[in-house]
């Protein structure tokens, strides 16, 4: 039986400031301190446990790079259990685990809201500065983009080449309901002029497997760190997506790719949608707006992106029908994605504009068109390239995408909440309520422990290392009983 989906998404930001002179690292990290100096709390991430060198091939290819780790620079983790930190020059914010894709939703956009005060506070605390604004998209237009990666809880029993098998049609062709949507193109991987691209992302990857998440792009990330017991856990770093303004656009992401790995957990496969070259395949439908043209398969047969989804959709609901969706949650969430999925489909098969409110690229692409169309604009207008980057601002005042009716699927209050309050769902409840309770305590944490000065030597290190320990039900009443950190650690037995 499939693994419940532990999920979480990891965003870079887009960031710029008034000055062409500064620094983006000295930037962000102003941006991260504004924020982390106005907390209750000052605890910093624990390095202990990362291992992006490790493989999920069990060695990595001659050549493969496994990403480097920053410790030096800016970290915080909050309350409600994320982190929000600097990445490679971008400010990230690493939502805390969730148990549903819904959940997932909500603490992303928790983390837009992180950033709204991230910026206020920067204002506030270097007023000589040039303002800072965030954006939440994928690409600077310059050749550089930034990720939006996701993470999904996987059984070590899985063999991994399956996974590949698996999970790669959809993952090249998920981009039909996903994608972001982008003026022009910024690499020789596309060889013809481009108005308009459907993904962000999509001409920047290079190989179908890789350690790499910044240069050499993979489809599949191979990095083999858990974040968990690796004896009965695997963690997909998915790093191919976009970065999405639409809830639904975030949820159908999530959503859709947790139902097709538990599928891949209970053997339960979609036969002939193997894509000959899936590298190729994912830049052809990325410039292809229209939808008119076809990939080929690795039986030779040439098919659409809509025609494999719509394969995908058919396979999952059979099983979802046969087998349930307790890894998702609760039922309910499985139908609220198999919904949202069939809608995207007819509607990207009927009438692509009707789904102008749920798919970022159309919405995006609708609102261009018709200013274009206005002012009598050519596709590659740098006035259209403008508007492309304020699609992503993340200023209510100025963000393009707040002025659309995009759907909502959690609500103002929910969110302001989820800024402060971990989920109660994973192992992230007993973090964020430990920072919140013992911050004189806590003195580093990171996904799979936290550690501990009681005071005394030596320091205690609490192991976590399963995702759906630590929730509100296992802990929640250990952690009102308790009148100190010493008596928590003590009533562990750490």
């Amino acid at each position: 039986m499939a693994l419940p989906k532990v999920l979480g998404i990891e965003t870079e930001y887009g960031i710029t400031s008034g000055s062409p002179d500064v620094d983006p690292i000295s930037t962000s990290t102003q941006l991260v301190t504004a924020y982390a100096v106005g907390l209750a709390h000052h605890i910093k991430w624990d390095f202990h446990d990362e291992s992006p060198g490790r493989d999920q091939r069990g060695s990595a290819r001659p050549g493969s790079l496994a990403p480097m780790v920053e410790t030096h620079l800016a970290n915080a983790v909050l309350t409600n259990g994320a982190r929000f930190y600097v990445d490679h020059a971008h400010p990230e914010y690493s939502s805390p685990e969730v148990a549903s894709p819904l959940e997932a939703v909500l603490y992303d956009a928790a983390g837009e809201e992180v950033l709204r005060r991230a910026m206020a506070a920067a204002t506030e605390r270097f007023p000589d500065s040039p303002p800072i604004v965030v954006y939440k998209n994928n690409s600077d237009s310059k050749g550089n983009s930034y990720g939006t990666h996701e993470n999904y809880l996987l059984s070590r029993e899985i063999d991994f080449d399956g996974v590949v098998a698996g999970i790669v049609p959809h993952l090249v062709t998920r981009q039909l309901y996903c994608g972001a949507g982008k003026v022009g193109w910024e690499t020789p991987n596309v060889p013809e002029p481009v108005g308009f691209q459907i993904s962000q992302r999509a001409e920047f990857f290079e190989e179908l497997l890789g350690l790499e998440t910044t240069v050499k792009r993979p489809i599949i990330n191979t990095r083999d760190e858990p974040h968990a017991d690796s004896s009965r856990y695997r963690r997909l770093h998915v790093i191919i997506g976009d970065a999405n303004r639409s809830q639904v656009a975030t949820f159908l992401k999530l959503g859709t790719t947790a139902i097709l790995l538990a599928m891949v957990e209970d053997g339960v496969t979609h036969q002939g949608l193997s894509l000959a070259d899936p590298v190729a395949a994912h830049r052809a439908i990325s410039v292809d707006p229209d939808l008119q043209g076809t990939v080929e398969l690795a039986n030779g047969r040439s098919i659409s992106a809509l025609e494999i989804q719509i394969g995908l959709f058919e396979a999952a609901t059979k099983y979802v029908q046969a087998e349930g969706a307790a890894f998702l949650g609760d039922e309910s969430q499985a139908s609220l994605v198999l919904g949202y999925w069939e809608a995207a489909l007819e509607g990207l098969e009927s009438n692509p504009e009707s789904l102008s409110d749920t798919v970022d690229w159309i919405a995006k692409r609708r609102l261009l068109e018709a200013y274009a169309d206005r002012n009598g604009l050519g596709p590659l207008d740098p006035r259209l390239r403008a508007m492309d980057l304020q699609y992503h601002d993340l200023r209510p005042e100025r963000s393009l995408s707040d002025r659309l009716g995009l759907v909502e699927l959690v609500g103002r209050d929910e969110i302001l909440t989820a800024v402060t309050e971990p989920p109660i769902s994973t192992r992230a409840w007993f973090r964020g309520k430990c920072l919140a309770r013992f911050p004189e305590n806590v003195v580093t944490a990171n996904w799979d422990s936290l550690v501990f000065d009681l005071g005394v030597d030596p320091l205690r290190r609490i192991p976590m290392m399963d995702p759906l320990r630590g929730t509100k039900a296992l802990t929640g009443g250990l952690l009102e009983e308790v009148r100190s950190a010493s008596e928590l650690v003590d009533r562990l037995g750490a």
